[in-house]
């Protein structure tokens, strides 16, 4: 058979090993003791959440006028590797804030929108969700049934959202909503939301068989009114926005795989190793 050539090793930079032993550091002394009470009794770990955001890892990529670490991918990939490792709640709460709330918001955002909203979740001060699905609508968003009409200077939002990771620790949600239901997925457009206005309100939780302390709930909109300001890109853009944060979160969730995979294999050697070296004697 011909053998296939191995590809270029990575050489990580002293910077990316810091960061790397920084977050492993964390994730083994700080979230390993707590994870197992977390994700039986499915409370958030706010606490733990919160120095993950002093450290910096809850906005690694956004630039640091912005509230973040100012870091490139690799440090996103390296971290979150590591937190995994030890808990992929944790882990989800960093992938959703990195990726689903922030990129959107840096990439399409105005400076308003990057101060107002972006900022406090990239340092950690608050908490970011990003919410798509619908009861019966996954993937084919232009089946969504929710609505954003505009009324003078806001727009009046109405609808049930499913599946959304953070959304009952959530302070601000990024959702998306039908204005122009004959255009099908152009006419969806992106809203920053905040949790605690009126209209807003947390709907049942969502059962998981794991990942229980990420905390997953629907959320329900009922004549809640968003200024137009805060409205993310244009008109009909929603789709575009929300399918390029979801193809940016696509590296979180290899590098989620990848810590779960590594933990499991190192237990695994862990538990076999004993009765491997007993049969040996």
């Amino acid at each position: 058979m011909p053998t296939i050539p191995a590809g270029p090793s990575l050489q990580l930079s002293p910077e990316h090993e810091m960061i790397r032993q920084a977050a492993r550091d964390f994730a083994q002394n700080e979230i390993a003791p707590v994870a197992g009470e977390h994700d039986e009794s499915g409370e958030f770990p706010l606490e733990t959440i919160r120095k993950m955001g002093a450290m910096g890892f809850m906005g690694i990529e956004i630039p640091e006028e912005y509230g973040g670490a100012g870091l490139d991918t690799l440090s996103y990939v390296l971290a979150l590797e590591e937190i995994c490792k030890a808990d992929a709640a944790h882990g989800t709460v960093m992938s959703v804030n990195n990726s689903l709330f922030c990129y959107g918001i840096l990439r399409y955002g105005s400076e308003t929108l990057k101060e107002t909203f972006l900022k406090p979740v990239a340092s950690g001060e608050a908490i970011g969700a990003y919410s798509l699905t619908e009861p019966m609508s996954g993937s084919d968003a232009a089946t969504m049934r929710s609505r954003a009409v505009r009324d003078g200077d806001e727009y009046v939002l109405n609808g049930r959202k499913s599946w959304v990771s953070s959304a009952p620790k959530a302070d601000f949600v990024l959702v998306f909503m039908m204005t122009d239901p004959e255009q099908g997925h152009r006419g969806i457009t992106a809203f920053l939301t905040r949790t605690d206005e009126p209209g807003f309100e947390l709907g049942k939780p969502e059962p998981k068989l794991g990942i229980r302390a990420s905390a997953t709930s629907e959320i329900l909109y009922e004549d809640y009114r968003c200024p137009v300001e805060h409205r993310l890109g244009e008109e009909g853009e929603g789709f575009k926005i929300a399918m390029s944060a979801l193809d940016a979160g696509r590296i979180g969730i290899a590098s989620q795989a990848l810590g779960i995979a590594e933990a499991a294999y190192e237990a695994s050697l862990q538990y076999a190793r004993p009765l491997w070296q007993h049969r040996e004697r």
